[in-house]
């Protein structure tokens, strides 16, 4: 895609600090970072995002999921690891070209997870339903 800022980086137009690189996938720090060492993990092949990424690319991938966040946890020593993924703008994505987040986490850090919210049995029931019907 030639306005994708992940592309561009994959061909070498834009900078990055890359930490990780093969022939299919691409890993470097986030401009923007969470705390430091707050990595991304792009496919080299552009799909907007979860819903278009093969099937085999995302077993290949969650390999080096792992690979890159024992790598982070050492090397920032941090408490924790959180990945994650934005799908859709609603979701937080900004970024149209797929990519995970591996994100350093301190118990310190003043971070907090989303809140959750509590809902009725019969609601639960209901939504676990509707999920089961589009499997």
């Amino acid at each position: 895609m030639d306005n994708c800022i992940f592309c561009k980086i994959i061909k070498g137009e834009v900078g990055a600090d890359k930490i990780y690189e093969d022939e299919y996938f691409l890993a470097f720090l986030d401009i923007t970072p969470v705390n430091p060492g707050h990595t991304l993990l792009i496919p080299k092949e552009h799909h907007k995002n979860l819903f278009e990424i093969p099937d085999n690319t995302l077993c290949e991938i969650g390999p080096i999921i792992k690979k890159i966040a024992k790598a982070i946890k050492k090397a920032t020593n941090a408490d924790g690891i959180n990945i994650g993924m934005n799908n859709e703008p609603a979701a937080g994505q900004i970024v149209f070209h797929s990519h995970i987040h591996i994100i350093p986490r301190f118990s310190d850090d003043g971070y907090k997870l989303w809140h959750g919210k509590e809902i009725s049995s019969e609601q639960s029931k209901e939504t676990a339903e509707k999920i089961r019907n589009f499997i």
